[in-house]
């Protein structure tokens, strides 16, 4: 089966990107342009329009982290790194630079495959579109799901990507603690790929944008050994 999906594969390996090239046209994927170098990338994320992309950090004339940035200012599609940097400070910068997912070398082909298929299920998913309630108000803060906005004390936020449908799920179960394998399985859409770093991160900014203090929440809790709640500012 064809799908309809156009992937922007970069790596300073011509021989990585061609073998992701060749595992996702098996898997039914066959828009994808590939890439070596971060001029190369930027002028393709100008040009184009994305549904995911899939970065190495270490560029020859830059990062994959600064073409995230990139993206992120345009749109809200997932974003891969593929990377030899393996330990946690890399994987942390990297989901603060807006990553959905990261991969370390040497990979699994058939995992890469399973995890892109994965986040285009979720990002062209129907099961996003708005639930029957529109707006959420929790004082501080108000969620419009139908216009996608974020009001924060009166100004509007930027809120892109799994930090929307982060928030969304928190919204519709105000109160209610939600586990780290519930929140990866709705809002990432895989619940065997489950990795504490990447909710703990998605966390942190989602109180970055809601919060008084990020670093003390009021609205957004932890509970300790089992997982997060929401709660509203009159409780």
């Amino acid at each position: 089966m064809v799908l309809k999906v156009k992937i922007l594969v970069v790596d300073d390996e011509q021989a990585i990107g061609d073998m992701v090239d060749i595992i996702l046209r098996k898997e039914g994927f066959n828009q994808i342009d590939v890439c070596t170098s971060f001029i190369a990338a930027e002028t393709l994320i100008a040009q184009y329009n994305y549904d995911l992309f899939i970065f190495d950090i270490m560029l020859p004339d830059g990062t994959g982290l600064d073409l995230a940035e990139k993206v992120r200012t345009k749109s809200d599609a997932p974003i891969f790194f593929l990377t030899a940097k393996a330990n946690d400070a890399d994987k942390l910068r990297g989901f603060m630079y807006g990553a959905d997912d990261y991969i370390t070398k040497p990979f699994n082909p058939m995992e890469l495959a399973a995890r892109v298929k994965v986040q285009m299920k979720r990002y062209k998913s129907p099961s996003s579109a708005p639930t029957c309630k529109q707006v959420f108000d929790f004082g501080r803060f108000q969620l419009d799901v139908a216009a996608a906005e974020l009001t924060v004390a009166g100004d509007k936020m930027n809120l892109a990507g799994k930090l929307f449908y982060l928030l969304q799920l928190f919204c519709e179960h105000p109160g209610q603690v939600l586990s780290k394998e519930q929140i990866y399985a709705h809002v990432w859409g895989e619940e065997h790929f489950i990795d504490d770093n990447t909710i703990m991160v998605h966390i942190r900014k989602l109180r970055e944008k809601i919060e008084v203090q990020p670093g003390n929440p009021k609205l957004l809790l932890t509970i300790r050994g089992i997982g997060y709640k929401l709660i509203s500012e009159e409780h």
